[in-house]
């Protein structure tokens, strides 16, 4: 339960510090006194957003602390799974608000984010405000209130795991499916484009080695006529071989004359028969060169192939054979999807039969635990001064969706004989809160939420509606801690902890103080809710009675459960 709320800088309020009790605990005070404040404040510890103008004129920042004491196993785990320690069931929650925007959240002293706040919040705390009225007018908000009586928590889980791979399956078929027309388009292209990079015959550097080819092929005329040149100049008549022959032999004939000469007749023979290897060379060398306009035509054939390739799949040969094997794979995946794609629906078909028979079992769960909800609510609402109203649910079947395949809206007949209407278009502003008030008794019943909150669920309610309203309260907060903001006296006197909310101005500037009324502080502020001057004997006299009353009935309540 909430045992103390500490509020610094925040709207009217410089400093408060109000200490909550369990059972019922009541908050009063003039409009405008600052009740909302206390509920913004509350909102704010649980990780609500919280606009700068909520900051008090004149300060940097604004606080909140709230303690708990008792928290649920439930929330107890849920802390621990974020890493922060609650296992003595006691809570400190603290959220510093800064002009500039920043917030600074801790969790018994460990830092969190307001996202963590969020998440832990609906595990200490209920607040039940105007808007939840509003809500209950929304018939997407009905069946989660049906799934909580239901306990449906386990049986959703199972079939929220199976629907949501049924959508990841369904897409992957959708994928598949509406593509069949590309992929088959896409399969004969590959295959064109496959045939044609193969037939190619493609290898590595082919480009460069026609191209060195071709230049030999377009030069080789002028090669051929300097080769025979130098041919004809080492071999040919009066040639070099020819006149280094002749010369050698004259200086054989010298030599026999004078032997001095024959080292250089070695040198002259050596030189001449050099010459004749050379000659031989070059020779070899114009026989190899081949001139053939046919080779030079199928050279330029070719590189206008691999040109045209390039375009289409590459630059370079490497490129292109690149694009060959990613083309064969990509040819492969499509083949294999057909195969992939029966697989799929099959595994479409088990999910959707699993997911089905999963929604059926949850919509069954979920109209048992119907009839239930509404015999209690009538019970409820028969308590609450509202005894001849029927309140039953409409419920409708759809497709599969992420809720099931149901669909529910509250019913209402208020008045004995009028025919059971949508509850949106037929209950008051009176009868709302009462309902609401009705429903929050019956899940409390199986509620670990420590803290219930009803900020003016007497909005529209009077005489003993109101009366009855205030009994329901005191029997909720028999299990749960109970805060309720009230205008109406017959509510207040059933307080076990009575807050008074008085604002009030000191020089320029307006503060609001929170004060916990005795028995007499009590019965002047029901006093003056009765008719707003606290002093007068009959106001004073009517708000005894009403505490004695509520006292009376609160012992017998007790007593019964005792």
């Amino acid at each position: 339960m909430l045992s103390g709320l500490k509020i610094e800088n925040i709207a009217v309020i410089e400093s408060a510090d109000i200490a909550f009790t369990g059972g019922f605990n009541c908050m009063t005070g003039e409009t405008g006194a600052g009740k909302s404040v206390i509920i913004g404040s509350l909102n704010a510890i649980l990780g609500a957003k919280t606009p700068r103008d909520l900051i008090r004129t004149g300060a940097d920042r604004a606080s909140v602390n709230a303690y708990f004491e008792g928290v649920s196993g439930e929330a107890v785990s849920a802390l621990a799974a974020e890493g922060l320690d609650c296992e003595d069931g006691e809570l400190l929650i603290s959220r510093v608000i800064y002009r500039d925007g920043r917030n600074t959240c801790r969790v018994n002293g460990s830092p969190v984010t307001v996202g963590m706040l969020r998440n832990i919040a609906p595990l200490l705390v209920n607040i039940h405000g105007q808007s939840d009225s509003l809500m209950l007018m929304d018939p997407k908000y009905h069946l989660g209130v049906i799934d909580s009586v239901a306990g449906a928590g386990e049986l959703k889980a199972e079939y929220s795991e199976l629907f949501s791979r049924l959508l990841a399956v369904r897409r992957q078929v959708k994928s598949l499916s509406a593509s069949e027309t590309e992929k088959t388009e896409r399969a004969r292209l590959l295959k064109y484009q496959i045939k044609e990079l193969e037939q190619a015959g493609i290898t590595e550097g082919e480009t460069d080695r026609l191209h060195a080819r071709r230049k030999v092929i377009e030069n080789s005329r002028e090669l051929s006529s300097a080769l025979t040149k130098i041919y004809e100049a080492l071999k040919g008549a009066a040639g070099a071989s020819e006149i280094l022959h002749d010369a050698a032999g004259r200086l054989k004939s010298a030599a026999a004359l004078d032997e001095s000469l024959l080292p250089r007749l070695e040198t002259l023979n050596d030189l001449a028969y050099n010459t004749d290897d050379l000659a031989a060379d070059i020779r070899a060398a114009l026989a190899a060169v081949d001139f053939s306009e046919a080779e030079l035509a199928g050279i330029n054939d070719r590189l206008g192939e691999l040109y045209e390739l390039s375009v289409k799949y590459g630059s370079t040969e490497r490129d292109m054979l690149a694009y060959l094997d990613k083309a064969r794979a990509e040819l492969d995946g499509i083949d294999s999807s057909g195969e992939e794609l029966k697989k799929l629906r099959a595994e479409y078909d088990v999910l959707l039969r699993d997911a089905a028979a999963k929604a059926y079992e949850l919509s069954d769960l979920r109209k048992s635990a119907a009839e239930k909800l509404c015999a209690r609510i009538q019970e409820e609402l028969a308590f609450l001064n509202m005894k001849d109203t029927v309140f039953t649910v409409d419920f409708g079947r759809t497709a599969l969706g992420r809720t099931g395949c149901d669909s529910a809206e509250f019913m209402i007949s208020a008045n004995r004989g009028q025919s059971v209407r949508p509850l949106a278009k037929t209950a008051s502003g009176g009868e709302l809160s009462r309902i609401m008030l009705a429903l929050k008794s019956v899940l409390a019943e199986r509620d670990e939420v420590g803290t219930l909150i009803f900020d003016e669920i007497d909005s529209g309610v009077s005489g003993r509606a109101a009366g009855q309203i205030a009994k329901k309260l005191s029997e909720v907060a028999g299990t749960h801690q109970v805060i309720c903001i009230t205008h109406l006296p017959s509510i207040a006197a059933f307080a076990d902890n009575h807050l008074k909310i008085e604002k009030f101005t000191r020089g320029d500037r307006t503060f609001t103080e929170v004060a916990t009324l005795d028995r007499g502080g009590r019965a002047y502020e029901i006093a003056r809710i009765i008719g707003g001057n606290e002093n007068e004997t009959a106001h004073l006299e009517s708000a005894e009675k009403l505490i004695e009353e509520a006292d009376t009935y609160k012992r017998g309540i007790r007593n019964v459960k005792n």
